[in-house]
């Protein structure tokens, strides 16, 4: 996975993302070709794209959300597994994840942010887990190799949910109000931010990058 660096003056890549959001799974790949390169360090903001009720959830909304699955795997190449069209009821809630990672972030370092985000998308869109649930999102914590009991107690903490809602903010004051969403930082604080997906070829020629 991505290999968090941090050293002085070099450019910084925010990646902004959403674990469920679909064209976020699709940048999974891109991210981490990324973050082979030496040139950028690294960091991870939380977006925020679906509360607890937002959504219906009935036949036409399953419908859009299946066709517009099919439509990312298909420009990105990743697998989706269709096992949450079978469910009767389902909130699609994208804040319990969003916290997690935060959690994750702030308890454990960047890297471990991105390795579980790697996790629980997989979980989520190739297996068809559901983490909207605390314990699925737990239980994904083995992947990373951390103390799930500290996890537990600042996940449910007033401070992880200051610290989600803080990304939410920066992200929109970024102009990051799509996700996937790319802040490049340069090394005298100009900031540009490519909003939606791109492939890892025109990432590329955005960062002036021949070895991304």
């Amino acid at each position: 996975m991505i290999a968090v660096r941090y050293f002085r003056m070099k450019k910084e890549l925010l990646f902004v993302v959403d674990p469920m959001c679909s064209w976020c799974w699709g940048f999974d790949p891109v991210m981490e070709a990324l973050g082979k390169s030496n040139t950028f360090t690294f960091s991870l903001v939380l977006g925020g794209l679906r509360g607890k009720g937002d959504m219906t959830w009935d036949e036409s909304s399953k419908r859009y959300l299946q066709s517009h699955w099919e439509q990312v795997a298909k420009s990105t190449g990743q697998s989706f597994s269709n096992a949450l069209f079978e469910k009767d009821h389902f909130d699609y809630d994208t804040y319990p994840a969003c916290k997690a990672v935060v959690s994750v972030r702030e308890l454990f370092g960047m890297q471990k942010a991105f390795d579980y985000l790697h996790s629980i998308q997989k979980a989520f869109y190739r297996e068809g887990q559901d983490i909207t649930q605390v314990e699925v999102l737990k239980h994904l914590l083995d992947s990373i190799d951390v103390d799930v009991g500290k996890f537990d107690t600042f996940y449910k903490s007033d401070r992880a949910q200051l610290l989600m809602e803080h990304d939410f903010a920066k992200a929109r004051s970024m102009g990051a109000n799509a996700f996937p969403s790319v802040v490049i930082i340069d090394e005298e604080g100009h900031m540009i931010c490519q909003k939606g997906y791109r492939s890892l070829l025109e990432m590329k020629k955005i960062l002036g990058e021949s070895d991304a």
